[in-house]
This record gives C-alpha cells, sequence and structure tokens, in this order.
C-alpha cells in the first residue's frame, strides 16, 4: 500500500479509477452452501464473498469457505456487465491454518485464508495479486468489494477504506486493521486493492465489533502454505506455485489476446500511473511474469534466497512470509534494492533464473527459457555495451541440452541428499531458543531464527510466558517459516534447539504441530544444545568445577575437533550389564578420551537422586555431542540391542558431523515401523557447535 497523496490516488483521474472498481468488481465472487445453484439470489445460503485469483481457482476467508459442508461450496460469479449469473461447484483445495477445530462463524485464527478449486472450467476475470509485501502506511486508501444482504435482498458492495496500522506481531498472525467505512456481514473474502499500484493486496477477514472498518489479510501469507514433502515431479503438487503460475500465465495471454478489447489490469495500472520499480511499465512487468511463470519454479526456498543474496548482498531484507516463486523474488527486488530493481539488476535476476536447479521439467521448459533468454537480450538492448558484453558471456539458446541438464542435477541433489556427508559449505539451519522463567518454571519465552551460511542469526520472532504444554501451538506458524527459509530440495534444514541445563530432555523431537502430521524428529534432524553454560550450577549443587572457563571452553573445543576429525566411539554411562549406574562425576569424564560420545541408557529413571544431574555432568565434562534414550515407562527393559546398535552407529558414522542426519534416518525408520530401528526408540542428540556460539544468551525477554 503506498501513500494516499500518491499520484493516481482516489484523488487522481477518475476514469481510471472506475475502471479499476470494474476490474474488482468483474473478478468477485459470492461463496454458498453446495448445491444451492438452483437458488442464485436465496440470502439463505449464502456465505461470503470471494475472488478469481487464477483461472478456476477462488481466493477467499476459510472461515467462509469451511462454513458449508464436507468442504464442498458453490461459487456464484458473473461474466459480465448485464450478463447475469452463474454457478460453477467448488471444493475446499486448503486452508490457512489447516488444522483448526470447530469454531464459531467468523472466528477463523489468522491469517483465515482459503483456496477453492472449482470443480469445472469456466470462463471468468481474474484479479491481479501483488507479487511484492504489503507496505504498511497510516491513513493509506485501499478498495474493497464484496457482497452482502441488504434489505433481504444480495447486493454488491465496494467502498474505501484507510489502513490504520497492523494486528499482531509474527508474520502468519498479522493483520492489517482498516478503518473509514462499515464493513457489513459478507464481504470477508472479498479482495482489498492498492488504487496506486492498481493490484489486490489483502483479503477481507473481519468486521470491527463497534465502529467502523475491521481487519483485512495481507496475501502474501499465501506464502505459508505446505511446502511439499520430498521429491516435486510437477505443479500441481505445490498449490502456491500452481495457483500463481497459472495467475501469471492468465494476465500475459489475456494482455496479448488480440480479441479481448475490455481494459486488462495492465491497461488500468497504467492508466492510474503504477510503476513496478523503476525497471519497466505494468505492460512489460506482466510479460515478464508470464514468461517466468512459464518455467518450472525454483527447487527451494533456500535456492531462490541464493539467487537474491548473489544480487543484493547477504544482509539484504528478505521478507517473510518467505518468497517461495519467482514472482515473489522479482518483488523483493523491488523492495530490497536501492535501485528499486533497476533494469540491470531485473536481468541479472532472470539470467541467474534460467541457469537455476530445477526441481522437474516438462515438455515446454526448453522453449520458456530460450524466450526468457531473448527477452532479456532485448531488454538490454538499452545498457551499455559492457553490460551487454557481459551478458553475452551468459550461456545462449541452443549451446546446452536443457533437459538433460536439468535431470543430471536432480540426479545429483538427490546424490548429495542422501550420502549425509558434510560437503564442507556451512548450511542454514533453523534455530529455537528456549528460556524458563525462574519465576514461573512452567512457562517459557521463545526466540525463533534462521541461521545463515555467513554465520548472521537472524531473528524471525519472540514471544513471552507460554505453558510448556502449549508450545507447539505458539511454535508452529514461525518454525515453519524458518524451515521455508532453510530447507533445501531433498535435505531439511538442522533444528537446533537451545533449552536451559534443567530442560535439555525436553522430547521436543516427538512435538507434531497437526494431529495428523509426523513428529518434529522424523521430519527433519533436530538436536539439543545448552543454552546457559555459562550459569550452570557450582560444585554447591553436586557438580565440581575443577577447570577455569577458559580451559573448560578450551577442552570443549579439543574434544569436538577430535571427534570431527577422527570419529567418535561410544561410552554408556549409566547402566551396566542391564544394571542402573550413577553417572561419573564431571572431573572423571574429562580424564575420557577426546573420541568419546557420552551415552545414556536409562534417561528419564528418576528412581535415582543423581538422575537430574546425568545430562548436567555431561556437559561440565566439556562433551558437546552425546546421545541418550528416554525410556522412563520401561525402566526394566532390556538393554544389550540398544547398547551394541548405538556403538555401532556412532563408529559407522566416522565423523561426528554425520550424527544429526543419521539420527533423523533412524528417527524416519521408526516412523515408517522398520523393525531394524526399534532400538533407537527414544533417541536424542545433543550436538551443542562451540564454533557457533548462541545470539544474545540470556536476553530473551526481560523477567517484569
Amino acid at each position: 500500500m503506498t501513500d494516499g497523496h500518491a499520484p493516481g490516488a482516489p484523488g487522481g483521474p477518475g476514469n481510471a479509477h472506475r475502471a479499476l472498481r470494474d476490474l474488482v468488481t468483474a473478478a468477485t465472487v459470492r461463496i454458498h452452501r453446495a448445491g444451492s445453484g438452483y437458488a442464485l439470489d436465496e440470502p439463505g445460503t449464502f456465505l461470503g464473498s470471494g475472488f478469481f485469483v487464477a483461472p478456476n481457482w477462488v481466493l477467499t476467508c476459510a472461515h467462509v469457505a469451511r462454513s458449508g459442508e464436507g468442504g464442498e461450496v458453490t461459487v456464484v460469479y458473473e461474466t459480465g456487465p448485464g450478463r447475469g449469473t452463474s454457478a460453477v461447484a467448488g471444493e475446499v483445495a486448503t486452508t490457512l491454518p489447516q488444522h483448526v477445530e470447530a469454531v464459531v462463524r467468523g472466528s477463523w485464527p489468522a491469517p483465515d485464508l482459503a483456496l477453492v478449486r472449482l470443480r469445472e472450467s469456466v470462463d471468468h476475470d481474474c484479479a491481479y495479486v501483488t507479487e511484492r509485501p504489503v507496505a504498511y502506511y497510516e491513513e493509506a486508501k485501499v478498495l474493497y468489494s464484496g457482497w452482502s444482504v441488504v434489505g433481504g435482498e444480495l447486493r454488491r458492495l465496494n467502498g474505501t477504506c484507510t489502513v490504520q496500522g497492523t494486528l499482531g506481531g509474527w508474520s502468519e498472525d498479522e493483520q492489517i486493521r482498516l478503518g473509514g467505512d462499515v464493513l457489513p456481514p459478507g464481504v470477508s473474502g472479498g479482495p482489498v486493492v492498492d488504487p496506486v499500484r492498481g493490484e489486490v493486496v489483502g483479503v477481507l477477514k473481519s468486521q470491527a465489533d463497534r465502529g467502523l472498518g475491521g481487519t483485512c489479510t495481507a496475501v502474501e501469507q499465501l506464502r505459508s502454505l505446505p511446502v511439499p514433502a520430498g521429491e516435486v515431479r510437477g505443479e500441481h503438487e505445490d498449490l502456491y506455485q500452481a495457483v500463481f503460475r497459472a495467475h501469471d500465465r492468465y494476465h500475459r495471454d489475456r494482455q496479448r489476446h488480440p480479441d479481448y478489447d475490455g481494459n486488462t489490469w495492465a491497461d488500468v495500472q497504467g492508466q492510474v500511473g503504477a510503476r513496478p520499480g523503476r525497471a519497466f511499465s505494468p505492460f512489460e512487468r506482466t510479460r515478464l511474469l508470464g514468461r517466468l511463470a512459464d518455467l518450472p519454479p525454483p527447487a527451494s526456498t533456500g535456492e531462490l534466497f541464493g539467487i537474491l543474496e548473489s544480487l543484493l548482498g547477504s544482509h539484504a531484507a528478505i521478507p517473510h512470509p518467505a518468497p517461495r516463486a519467482w514472482r515473489d523474488g522479482l518483488g523483493a527486488l523491488y523492495e530490497s534494492s536501492r535501485q528499486d530493481g533497476a533494469l540491470e539488476l531485473v536481468i541479472d535476476y532472470v539470467v541467474r533464473v534460467m541457469s537455476a536447479e530445477r526441481p522437474f521439467v516438462d515438455a515446454d521448459t526448453e522453449s520458456a527459457e530460450r524466450a526468457l533468454w531473448r527477452w532479456a537480450w532485448r531488454a538490454a538492448e538499452d545498457l551499455g555495451v559492457r553490460y551487454r558484453r557481459q551478458l553475452a558471456q551468459q550461456p545462449v539458446e541452443g549451446l546446452r541440452p536443457l533437459l538433460n541438464r536439468a535431470e543430471h542435477q536432480a540426479e545429483a541433489q538427490r546424490a548429495r541428499a542422501l550420502a549425509h556427508v558434510a560437503e564442507g559449505a556451512p548450511r542454514p539451519y533453523a534455530l529455537l531458543e528456549l528460556e524458563q522463567r525462574g519465576w514461573e518454571p512452567d512457562r517459557c519465552d521463545w526466540r525463533v531464527s534462521v541461521g545463515r551460511p555467513d554465520g548472521e542469526v537472524v531473528r524471525l520472532g519472540e514471544a513471552g510466558r507460554i505453558p510448556l504444554t502449549e508450545l507447539t501451538g505458539s511454535l508452529a506458524a514461525p518454525l515453519a517459516e524458518a524451515f521455508r527459509q532453510c530447507d533445501q530440495p531433498w535435505r531439511p534444514a538442522v533444528l537446533q534447539v537451545a533449552l536451559p541445563h534443567q530442560l535439555l530432555g525436553l522430547d521436543v523431537d516427538a512435538w507434531r504441530f497437526a494431529p495428523d502430521a509426523p513428529p518434529l524428529g522424523a521430519h527433519r534432524p533436530v538436536v539439543v544444545r545448552c543454552a546457559d553454560r555459562e550459569q550452570l550450577p557450582d560444585e554447591g549443587d553436586f557438580v565440581d568445577r575443577q577447570m577455569s572457563a577458559d580451559e573448560e571452553q578450551y577442552e570443549r573445543a579439543a574434544r569436538w575437533r577430535r571427534i570431527h576429525a577422527y570419529g567418535a566411539k561410544a561410552e554408556v554411562l549409566d547402566c551396566e550389564d542391564g544394571r542402573r549406574v550413577p553417572v561419573p562425576p564431571a572431573e572423571s569424564l574429562r580424564g575420557l578420551p577426546h573420541t568419546t560420545v557420552p551415552v545414556l541408557c536409562r534417561y528419564g529413571d528418576h528412581r535415582f537422586e543423581d538422575d537430574p544431574l546425568a545430562l548436567l555432568r555431561i556437559v561440565h565434562g566439556g562433551y558437546s555431542v552425546a546421545l541418550w534414550r528416554r525410556r522412563p515407562d520401561q525402566p526394566e527393559a532390556v538393554c544389550g540391542e540398544f547398547h551394541r546398535r548405538v556403538g555401532d552407529t556412532i563408529a559407522e558414522a566416522g565423523s561426528a558431523e554425520r550424527l544429526p542426519e543419521v539420527v533423523h534416518a533412524l528417527r524416519v525408520g521408526l516412523r515408517a515401523g522398520l523393525r531394524e530401528t526399534f532400538w533407537a526408540d527414544g533417541i536424542a542428540l545433543f550436538y551443542d557447535d562451540p564454533s557457533r556460539p548462541l545470539p544474545g544468551a540470556g536476553d530473551l525477554l526481560e523477567a517484569p
């Protein structure tokens, strides 16, 4: 959204804004209960509003779409002024959030979005959805459109609201507050339009309890739709990519259709004076996005990040929810570049897109790359000779077997993921830090960050006073965003969980963020770190501290280097011949060889008074890698198999660097019911890299 005083705002040329309203109106639809096609004007079946975002795709609110029965709705739309209404059956393809218990109508939690797929193909108009994140400015003007029951009849409504700020703090919970007009029941799910840019930027969510206005959700929240797990063989497997590739192709094709004599969105954007950055006009932007949509999407968000950082620098402000499509990357150039998306920058981006790895290819991939190359070469004609000479050195059409190249890249990528061997270059990771509140031990403060390969740790969100029993609900959205930013194709990023020593046994790897979701540790590598090494209890609390802090740090670094360079050997500390024994004191543990990985067989058996000190002694002993299994309900279980298999696993791993992925593979096997992994039930991995110190230890949130 932009300042209301900008050129082309509602006080500007009336014809352009009337044309914009016509386009918005043509794309806006009504959502009715399923089977109501015979009563198109019956208010009793009316659920709310929505709008077409791509051929045969409707965007609306989740609380509107889920008000029907069985995920089925009827979409009522108009094919043109005075042509009357038509109805088509639709199914709710997905919602955000996805897993929500039954709620009172209208109270669906943010972001409260749904995509409805039509059951059959029909001819209709589509709205233009922004490719850049929404900018929030107070007093900015926005347009809205929707339907409501007025005087007992269904009537179309549109109007103007002002942006009054935001509601919520985390990206997926954040909503835009609107004021200045009454938002009657029924308009929820309708489009919110920036009249200066001439594009849809949000979806109406709710009306104010009292007074004017309500809230809307920014459309970039759709980027938080789940990323498919495993290999993607086509765009249909990723709803986000499928919808927005179809969106951009639709607007490109509409713009160049020879028999279409009405205003297109690019026409009207040109009339209101919109400029998508300084690089080109709305018409050129529409053509470029259409060409990008002809290509397979990015292999991962991480791959897209890499392209953006190569152009903007590693400290560029990458928005969240993380960009996922090529169109999102183009939008990020507008927001992050001091040049405001100048032409050279856009061409450089296009060239990198053409050479990027592909998650899949289809019959049109080769021709799409050639068309994009021709676009880049023609666009560079107005630039200097030096730049054109650099561009000429890039691979050009006909010089490489594109399909074979893509297949080779995909196979190499799979091989790297299965090798479980570090490639030397650091990879991004997700970081969750928990801080226990001393005055409320059953509550925690949390912080979620992304660790980038250059060592920078970027905070994504934080919250305080969350009960331990409610952590999964509070962390679902921020962790999903962190994973989107870090994951690579066929290789989910590691989640590092920094815990205070009292919570080192917390079963984070067993967390589930939805009833039918796999445990977190079966979805990605999960490792535990100690967040309060500098504040561990001293010898007065039954732990001996014979070494200075510098000596302890040196000892820890030496052990870390040894087990990574020369391999490691398991040492079971708390069990001998099936009998529980105390873990030796830290002084004794320091005397073990530097290749030792401590193992706890009976962690959680609280019949012994020293059990809470087991992990604490390992940390005090200078260890940064350890394994244990949680078996609190089976204190008498036979453990010989565990001793043998854990020893073999650590030895066969070679470098300790492989252990996060080895443990992840064991958890995947447990999830799949593989008998050869049953010995690892409840396994946890302590992996606390001393070369990557935790950021801002102890300053998560201040105590009241």
